[in-house]
């Protein structure tokens, strides 16, 4: 099945919203950085194309619509080509409030104390699917670093990088299939760019710090992943 919308918005830009908002106008499953948690097979995929091999993107997706976050949209050049009759959305955020939601969530996630390391390293033995999670978690904390460097507390830096996506996609999707898109601005933008009608029932609103982080240390001890 190929894909109809990709997202190239980074990770705390509302695209676990946007995922709940793909679902309900009934495109499908959404493919987002929960589904790498859930089926940490699909890794493969991504240190391929990583690597400068050919992912078998169509396997990745098979049964999805549409994909978005993280790492989706790191290989959205790729993937615009692999499938060029889809839409893309580009979620943007305030970059001052996102970076203060990226250093309380994805951050400090990618950077782990000694006492959650710790933790895991004692449930690992016990737990296969942590044990399987562990990979992802490793390849997620090396792409920050790529993409932001190992100073995250250098805010102007990070922010440059942030400005320099949106920059980039503007440059590289044509217009007529990218929608920049704010999730306050709720059903409106997004039906007439998909084409859809506006759903009766408000625009969702999901994964908040709370649920980020509570999601995380549920993850860190093998537990079922809900968002990330």
């Amino acid at each position: 099945m190929a894909l109809k919308i990709i997202g190239s918005g980074m990770g705390r830009t509302g695209t676990h919203s946007l995922k709940e908002a793909l679902e309900i106008l009934g495109f499908g499953k959404c493919y987002h950085m929960v589904e790498l948690f859930k089926n940490p097979d699909g890794l493969k995929c991504f240190t391929d194309a990583e690597n400068g091999k050919t992912p078998d993107w169509d396997s990745l997706f098979n049964g999805y619509q549409s994909a978005i976050d993280y790492p989706v949209a790191k290989y959205y050049k790729e993937l615009i080509k692999k499938y060029p009759d889809a839409k893309v959305i580009h979620t943007v955020r305030d970059p001052d409030s996102w970076y203060k939601s990226c250093m309380e969530t994805i951050f400090w996630a990618s950077k782990p104390n000694a006492g959650r390391i710790l933790n895991m390293m004692v449930r690992m033995p016990f737990s296969s699917d942590l044990r399987k999670r562990l990979p992802v978690l490793k390849y997620n904390g090396s792409l920050i670093d790529k993409e932001f460097g190992n100073n995250l507390n250098d805010k102007a830096r990070v922010l440059q990088s942030f400005q320099k996506r949106t920059e980039e996609v503007l440059a590289t999707v044509p217009k007529e299939r990218l929608l920049v898109f704010k999730v306050q601005d709720g059903w409106e933008p997004l039906c007439k760019f998909l084409n859809v009608p506006i759903p009766n029932t408000p625009f969702p609103r999901s994964n908040s710090k709370d649920e980020f982080i509570a999601n995380v240390k549920n993850m860190s001890k093998g537990a079922k992943v809900e968002s990330f």
